[in-house]
């Protein structure tokens, strides 16, 4: 196997932090949520295209959509993070999420193949 290879594979220790993270209802909702922004949530204001950040929800949208309390909301993104389900950015005040689609796409090969 290539380092490109070996690189572009999620390993177990990896896939069980998936598993982990998908373990509870509300975050597999806030990532099924994640996966069509545009359709679950109002437009982001502060996202520009310029930033690179598409598909971006602000923390606060994602928790009153999620219907949990702010340090919930905290907890649960931080677990998604972990695993790398989610990518995060900064923009002036605010704090957006979107989807990882290349960490999920591994994770869908990961079980393709290994389960």
């Amino acid at each position: 196997m290539t380092l490109k290879q070996e690189l572009e594979r999620l390993n177990d220790e990896q896939a069980v932090e998936i598993f982990k993270a998908l373990s509870n209802q509300t975050r597999v909702g806030i990532l099924q949520m994640l996966k069509d922004p545009d359709s679950h949530f109002s437009p982001q204001a502060h996202i520009i295209a310029d930033e690179g950040f598409e598909g971006g929800v602000c923390v606060g949208d994602i928790r009153s959509k999620a219907g949990i309390s702010q340090s919930t909301t905290s907890q649960y993104l931080s677990i998604l993070l972990q695993s790398r389900l989610v990518e995060i950015k900064r923009i002036g005040q605010w704090t957006y999420y979107r989807r990882n689609e290349e960490t999920i796409k591994k994770f869908e090969k990961y079980i393709g193949t290994k389960i």
